[in-house]
């Protein structure tokens, strides 16, 4: 049974790359001296010189895959975008929380004065030590369930194979920090998560040697 594969790398010699959308299709711009091949599971096919292809506007390939054909489950996934936004709303005081100063205010007849809420907050210690370190918290709760959304276990087992405690140790092992998550595109996240399940096997094989010898 033939079907579309997604996540499937595309590359090149000249060190292009891309993945498969969800409908088995790509693209990629190459020189007529370059060479492309495909991986999946770090199984590389061979190597297919541009010269030799002779539609390169449609170059299809198939790979075979061995699955499992299990029963259709249907589940409603969280939408993260929506939970987000839901968030900001519910905490909206403690997102806007900023440490009160003195500032000035303009009276209706023209005269600037202190602005006396202000003033007050002052000196308010304890509450606006509360706000700000709840504010931190909520920031880095939003900042974790982004990692979550992006380096998601649904992904991780697509590009890798990994299941069980092999995933959950990956999961913990590699997790990026915000600043790679929120700046990489797709092709870069899914090509961290690559190279990391290769240093992954390596450090495991390397792991059972040590373990053998003792």
């Amino acid at each position: 049974m033939k079907q579309p594969l997604e996540a499937v790398s595309v590359l090149s010699n000249s060190g292009k790359g891309t993945f498969t959308g969800a409908n088995g299709k790509y693209t990629i711009i190459l020189q007529d001296n370059d060479s492309i091949w495909f991986s999946y599971l770090n199984r590389p096919t061979a190597k297919f010189s541009v010269t030799s292809i002779i539609n390169r506007t449609s170059f299809e390939i198939a790979l075979h895959i061995n699955t499992t054909e299990l029963k259709e489950v249907q589940i409603k996934p969280r939408n993260y975008r929506v939970d987000s936004l839901q968030n900001r709303l519910d905490y909206a005081k403690a997102f806007d929380f900023t440490k009160p100063g003195i500032s000035s205010s303009i009276s209706p007849s023209g005269g600037v004065g202190l602005d006396i809420n202000e003033f007050i907050n002052m000196f308010r210690f304890r509450r606006n030590r509360r706000m700000l370190a709840f504010q931190e918290r909520l920031m880095q709760e939003e900042a974790d369930r982004f990692i979550d959304h992006r380096f998601s276990k649904p992904l991780i087992r697509k590009l890798t194979g990994l299941a069980g405690k092999e995933l959950d140790s990956f999961v913990v092992r590699y997790r990026p920090d915000i600043d790679f998550t929120q700046s990489s595109n797709e092709y870069e996240f899914q090509e961290y998560i690559k190279l990391s399940f290769q240093h992954f096997r390596k450090f495991e094989r390397l792991r059972e040697k040590v373990y053998k010898t003792e």
